[in-house]
């Protein structure tokens, strides 16, 4: 826990220790300085490790994970996480082998099937009239 210039007192999720204090990347504050959140663009970064501080909140900032640069809109609730944390750098595909193929192709099924009877309905009903 650890008090910030404005005397919010917030919680880091990742250690450091306290007399230390939380690292927030000073070229960030520099960039969001005197400009309001509403009619900011993206803010491009590198800086993953930079802390959350209030001073952010409302702005987005692009977070680069390694391959793209990823829109993160700082809320209330992110204060004191990293922004690295919303930007992801692995992609996760899926679990499963065998079994999981063959629930996604029953399920493929039971859609394509479920469209073709709302088409079937659809011309029945325009016969109809």
């Amino acid at each position: 826990m650890q008090p910030s210039s404005s005397g919010l007192v917030f919680y880091l999720k990742m250690a450091r220790s306290l007399k230390k204090g939380i690292f927030v990347e000073e070229r960030l504050l520099k960039k969001i300085a005197g400009k309001k959140a509403a009619t900011t663009a993206s803010i491009k970064t590198w800086y993953r490790r930079s802390a959350i501080s209030p001073e952010m909140v409302g702005f987005t900032f692009g977070v680069y994970n390694g391959k793209q640069h990823i829109d993160v809109l700082v809320t209330e609730d992110m204060v004191g996480h990293r922004l690295g944390e919303f930007s992801p750098t692995k992609k996760f595909l899926r679990h499963g082998g065998k079994m999981q193929k063959e629930i996604e192709l029953k399920a493929k099924e039971a859609e394509v099937a479920a469209a073709k009877s709302a088409k079937e309905a659809a011309t029945t009903a325009g016969d109809k009239k």
